[in-house]
């Protein structure tokens, strides 16, 4: 007997599997970036947001990472996953249960057929038990759906280290594009005093019969252009501050400001090769152990035309009275084995390995979508900044032809040779080309953190680690 069992151990534990065993897809990878940094360094493996020198950043994103709803989710589908895995591999193993009896009958003794003298009434019953039940695993299928539930685990650690990687560049993101909002603020708030000052100025001046109607109202319009341009831009610092505030967990509050958008430093673009791409990101990562499940759902599903072999046995005690319980001749044992297999279930399995088939498919063309979406993130993050900094640069030289421009225009007309209406020309050209440099600059920013996004990298394991509740892969 004892041969027996250790037969049917070896058996479960080392039968064969069926289905495919997985392997990775071949996949296309581009030997290089086209827009590849020249002066890139190794920097993608570190906290890379305190490059910005912006102690307000760090502590917005290590506010985030400890208090995001989303993170919190993701942690508890993990939890989730990991529970499926554990009731899954379950039937690995014997089940093993117990239970008690206890029971007691009297018999109306007013019936046709008297109850008998020597029989007691009542009755007492008494029984005592435990029992297993084990289903050998000779075709894999149980293994097949544990390796399943184990990639799915996985994917949901990777699926929670996507979360973390989406909320540093979202918190980043929207911090800077704050300070570039809070610059174009300042520049609307400076130019439209500056052309209130004009505004009193000709009102004074017309009020005199030095200038016409013209004049005023010509200074009033550029007055009013610039006023109607603050409120749509204090309505997106508001809207804002109200995606940080929920990327932080909190409700919707004003935002701590440090550094300027001219103050922040540049950080260094990281340096990197298309291949580790593959293994950097999360989604690409979690696209593959999805794919893994799918392939061993199509073993689980092709050992279903297999018979299935199970063991059951009971063992305990039964006895009328509660003191003959644990005597031997109390004792009771049984145990039997099954074999269940089919012969016509018309359709039933066959459609149920075509399903886990089309489903590995479409998981392995989601993993190579997956692929060829990460490498045009990155193709696109890295031209959007050699672009953005190009553009920067011919902006700010636009700016200082502007403002010079400007500065001339008013010289020209305080000394009678041009009308008010260069001035008002070179204004209205001025005002915006600052808006946008500071635009421009905050774009500039932003591009740097979706490159460090569309990299990946060890730096998210170091922001993990600031969540405070790492999960161990």
């Amino acid at each position: 007997m004892r041969r027996l069992a250790l037969i049917l151990v070896w058996l479960n534990l080392a039968g064969c599997m069926v289905g495919p065993d997985y392997r990775r897809p071949d996949v296309d990878i581009p030997r290089s970036y086209r827009y590849e940094i020249a002066e890139a360094q190794d920097t993608a493996n570190t906290a890379w947001w305190r490059q910005f020198g912006d102690p307000v950043l760090d502590d917005l994103i290590a506010r985030a990472l400890a208090g995001n709803k989303n993170i919190g989710i993701a942690a508890a589908n993990i939890e989730q996953a990991a529970g499926v895995l554990s009731q899954v591999r379950s039937p690995l193993f014997p089940q093993v249960s117990y239970g008690a009896d206890a029971s007691r009958q009297r018999i109306s003794e007013l019936n046709a057929t008297p109850v008998p003298s020597y029989v007691p009434n009542p009755q007492d019953s008494f029984q005592l038990f435990a029992g297993a039940s084990w289903e050998i695993d000779l075709w894999g299928r149980i293994r097949r759906l544990s390796e399943a539930a184990r990639a799915n685990v996985l994917a949901s650690v990777e699926a929670r280290r996507g979360v973390i990687l989406s909320l540093v560049g979202s918190v980043a993101g929207s911090y800077l594009q704050l300070r570039g909002l809070d610059e174009q603020l300042t520049i609307s708030r400076r130019n439209l005093a500056s052309y209130q000052d004009s505004v009193r100025l000709f009102e004074l001046q017309f009020k005199y019969g030095q200038v016409s109607q013209m004049n005023v109202e010509q200074a009033r319009t550029q007055y009013e252009t610039a006023a109607a341009t603050i409120p749509q831009i204090e309505n997106q610092i508001i809207q804002t501050e109200n995606a940080i505030s929920i990327l932080l967990g909190v409700n919707p509050a004003p935002v701590p400001r440090g550094k300027t958008i001219n103050e922040l430093a540049m950080p260094a673009v990281p340096s990197g090769v298309p291949s580790e791409v593959l293994t950097n990101r999360p989604d690409i990562m979690q696209s593959e152990l999805n794919l893994i499940a799918a392939n061993a759902q199509i073993g689980a599903a092709r050992a279903l035309y297999f018979p299935t072999i199970s063991l059951t046995g009971t063992y305990g005690s039964s006895s009328e009275e509660l003191r003959n319980l644990f005597r031997g001749p109390a004792e009771i044992w049984s145990y039997a084995g099954s074999i269940t297999g089919p012969i016509f279930t018309a359709g039933a399995v066959s459609g149920q390995v075509k399903q886990a088939e089309a489903a590995q498919q479409a998981a392995l063309l989601t993993y190579r979508s997956a692929i060829q979406s990460a490498f045009a993130d990155v193709e696109n993050a890295l031209a959007a900044r050699a672009k953005l900094a190009d553009q920067l640069a011919a902006q700010g030289r636009l700016v200082n032809a502007s403002r010079e421009y400007e500065r001339l225009a008013r010289l020209q007309y305080d000394g009678g040779y041009t009308p008010y209406s260069t001035v008002l020309q070179a204004q209205q050209q001025l005002f915006p080309v600052e808006l946008n440099l500071a635009l421009t600059r905050a774009s500039l920013f932003v591009s740097l953190v979706n490159i460090y996004k569309s990299l990946g990298g060890g730096w998210v394991n170091e922001a993990d680690r600031m969540t405070g509740s790492r999960m161990e892969r």
